[in-house]
């Protein structure tokens, strides 16, 4: 009973010693909850705030909320801390502190790729070198934007495939963008015959490139020779079409196809198929015919020959041979 007796006064005491700490320590931690609230209320109007003012520089719901978060938890994280100096816990400040310090190291080598593509996706925001929508190409991969995320960027081909592209990767490689500046110009590879006049076929082409879809009809048509080819000349048609997406392109460029091949069956301009012409003698340029010509007896003479051999092969062998041959069989008997 003695025993019982003596821990509850030791229980007692201590109960005692630590009320008189609450007591001396009241202001404290009013003072410290009036901090938490403030720091609380601090960080909720910081967050509406940088809201607000990150919608004029990017329209990025998902970095809006990013930041707008990173915010908040910075300005309670700071609140919190201060409390806890105000309470005299300097030593778990210090604690934490080591602690965050330790696993946000550990975190950063565990997850570096995940942190260069978010912290791209962050800059890709706010340069927005493309939005969703427009036609990019990049690391081999040509489509329409359909997502821009913090980790990636979403791509839609022409052929319907979606390919999910890593935000260092574009950060960090060339990438054109068709879409940006809402015009394109198409070059578009034509040949016809060596025999054609070539002042007139430029005059057929330019006639015939009107009506075409999405033209812009300010930029003059060019037809620009460019090659002696193996059987054709070749030349490029050059125009501008205002470009929106992919099809507007593709359209564009069949429907000049199937109006200068009309043009030139109007007007009688061959587009020849693959020719090889063979040139014999030693610097060339020599006719076929009069080769055949030069060659021709040549050929019938030696043919005429085995001819002769192969009839001669043909034919029996005399009688006397043949009588010869049997009496000196019949003397080596």
């Amino acid at each position: 009973m003695t025993e019982i007796n003596e821990a509850f006064q030791l229980l007692w005491r201590k109960l005692e010693i630590w009320l008189k700490q609450i007591v001396l320590m009241l202001p404290n931690l009013f003072l410290a909850l009036l901090v938490l609230v403030l720091t609380f209320f601090a960080a909720r109007i910081l967050r509406r705030t940088s809201d607000k003012l990150l919608i004029r520089f990017t329209h990025s719901s998902a970095l809006n909320n990013l930041v707008g978060t990173t915010v908040y938890v910075t300005i309670m994280t700071l609140g919190i801390f201060f409390t806890l100096s105000i309470l005299k816990l300097d030593k778990t400040v210090t604690t934490l502190l080591a602690g965050a310090g330790i696993i946000g190291l550990a975190l950063g080598f565990a997850f570096q790729d995940i942190a260069a593509n978010f912290i791209s996706g962050v800059i890709i925001a706010f340069r927005k070198p493309f939005v969703v929508g427009d036609v990019i190409e990049t690391n081999e991969h040509f489509g329409t934007i359909e997502r821009i995320n913090l980790r990636t960027v979403d791509i839609r081909r022409q052929t319907g495939e979606l390919v999910k592209v890593p935000n260092r990767k574009v950060f960090e490689s060339a990438l054109t963008n068709f879409s940006h500046y809402g015009i394109r110009r198409i070059d578009l590879k034509v040949g016809v015959s060596y025999a054609e006049d070539l002042e007139r076929v430029q005059q057929v082409v330019k006639d015939a490139m009107v009506d075409i879809p999405n033209m812009i009809s300010g930029k003059e048509v060019e037809v620009v020779y460019e090659e002696f080819g193996d059987s054709s000349i070749n030349f490029l048609v050059r125009y501008w079409i205002s470009y929106k997406r992919q099809t507007d392109f593709v359209y564009a460029k069949s429907n000049a196809i199937i109006k200068i091949k009309k043009a030139f069956d109007q007007h009688k301009i061959e587009i020849p198929f693959p020719i090889t012409t063979l040139n014999f003698g030693v610097k060339g340029g020599k006719d076929l015919s009069i080769e055949l010509k030069e060659a021709l007896p040549k050929l019938t003479a030696s043919i005429g020959g085995q001819e002769a051999e192969q009839e001669e092969e043909k034919l029996p062998l005399p009688q006397n041979a043949t009588n010869g041959e049997d009496k000196e069989k019949a003397a080596e008997e």
